[in-house]
């Protein structure tokens, strides 16, 4: 018996002496799943780190919603009344589709601003607008599966499904946003994405607003030949006047999947969203999401339900609106005043983008660390498009820059590019 023993003891002691006298370094880098290793991840980085940035770098980068929108006082007090009241489900687990009470409040949400009220089948809340995006990637795409993007778009949506090795390749964008008529050329020549991704009101990056004709065609095209949509609608209810145009989803609710997010209309630290969209997807976005985070917190859950029922997003939206209109308005005078011939950009109705478009020849890639030196900073175009393309175009945020900085920042950026322009 003690040789037996000794027996099922000795490989354990042999392997521990080996390790200890000829110990490998690990090479992390070299054990990274392809799918971690892109372009993307490391642009968002950039974005974020250069959006938080302080000192006196005044910064049109991340697109950020404004502090001073922030609810903070009547989150205070609903904060207090949610412990005493209803701990024992703000402070638990949730259901993966969200807590009931709250999918009833979103149900009825989405039916006063879309004019359509889901089943509750077709509602599930997440956590943000990038996690519905997530989960459809995870839920759709298998490898080389297409999918086909505004070009340029929001870099999060690429990103994430260029994780899943999808092929992602764009339809180009002009002043009424995705150019239907190019889009029609590729489905009619046969080739059919997995999904089609669209940001229809105030697009990130460039600000621009698909046009009622062209929503429409779009749903008309993607009926014809069996494509179905993400629609993304981040900036949906920031319109500067309170306007919008019908949603893809309230169009064809049978083939569009509409992601939602209280990031950019609440506030973005508790991470927030909805996916609305054909019942059976719903329930696979589910399944996938229980594989990810198993559940968006029940304290933001409730927060938010007790936010709304509250009527508080009414004043919100127009103080939001207002200032991010007043914004613009600065932002537009200082580009009219500082830009260099050959410079334009387009002319948002509501958001928090303009784009930015140089010389032809520019590629503002090579801009930023002159951009830093002069303390001002941007976003270049390359990471908006899927194929990362050298661009000569830039995405400013007007949203959380202060209004007393917006024309210094224009000037000192403005100087960058004339300078680049006399090199």
């Amino acid at each position: 018996m003690r040789c037996a023993k000794d027996r099922r003891k000795a490989p354990y002691i042999s392997r521990h002496r080996m390790s200890s006298s000829a110990a490998v370094p690990v090479q992390w880098s070299e054990r990274f799943a392809r799918r971690m290793v892109q372009r993307g991840s490391s642009d968002l980085t950039a974005i974020l780190a250069l959006a938080s940035s302080a000192g006196d770098i005044i910064t049109f980068s991340g697109g950020f919603p404004a502090p001073e929108t922030f609810p903070v006082d009547v989150l205070s007090s609903l904060a207090s009344t949610l412990m005493r009241s209803d701990a024992a489900v703000a402070l638990q687990y949730s259901a993966t589709e969200g807590i009931p009470s709250v999918r009833e409040y979103l149900r009825d949400r989405v039916a006063a601003v879309e004019g359509r009220h889901p089943d509750a089948a077709e509602l599930m809340v997440t956590s943000g607008g990038i996690d519905c995006m997530e989960l459809l990637a995870k839920s759709l795409l298998d490898e080389g599966d297409l999918v086909l993007v505004e070009s340029p778009s929001y870099l999060g949506a690429i990103t994430a499904f260029q994780a899943f090795d999808a092929l992602v390749e764009g339809v180009p964008v002009d002043g009424d946003g995705m150019q239907v008529d190019m889009l029609e050329d590729v489905l009619r020549g046969g080739i059919r994405p997995k999904f089609i991704y669209v940001i229809p009101d105030h697009q990130n990056p460039t600000g621009v607003t698909l046009s009622l004709e062209r929503r429409h065609a779009l749903i008309e095209l993607c009926r014809h030949y069996g494509v179905c949509v993400l629609e993304d609608v981040a900036y949906r209810e920031l319109s500067f006047d309170g306007g919008r145009l019908p949603s893809l989803w309230s169009l064809a609710p049978e083939l569009v999947v509409q992601a939602g997010t209280f990031s950019k209309i609440f506030f973005p630290g508790v991470r927030l969203g909805w996916a609305v969209g054909p019942a059976l997807l719903i329930e696979q976005l589910a399944v996938a999401k229980q594989n990810s985070d198993q559940c968006s917190g029940a304290f933001g859950q409730r927060l938010l339900e007790e936010y709304g029922r509250g009527g508080h997003f009414t004043a919100a939206l127009e103080q939001a609106r207002s200032l991010y209109r007043r914004r613009w308005e600065l932002l537009d005078t200082a580009l009219e005043a500082h830009m260099p011939d050959g410079c334009h950009w387009t002319h948002p109705s509501g958001g928090f983008f303009t784009w930015l478009s140089l010389p032809l020849g520019c590629d503002t890639s090579e801009l930023l660390d002159a951009a830093m030196a002069s303390r001002v900073a941007f976003v270049a175009g390359r990471p908006f498009y899927p194929d990362a393309r050298p661009s000569s175009e830039i995405r400013l945020s007007f949203s959380r820059v202060q209004e007393a900085e917006i024309d210094e920042g224009v000037r000192r950026l403005a100087s960058v590019i004339a300078a680049a322009g006399r090199g």
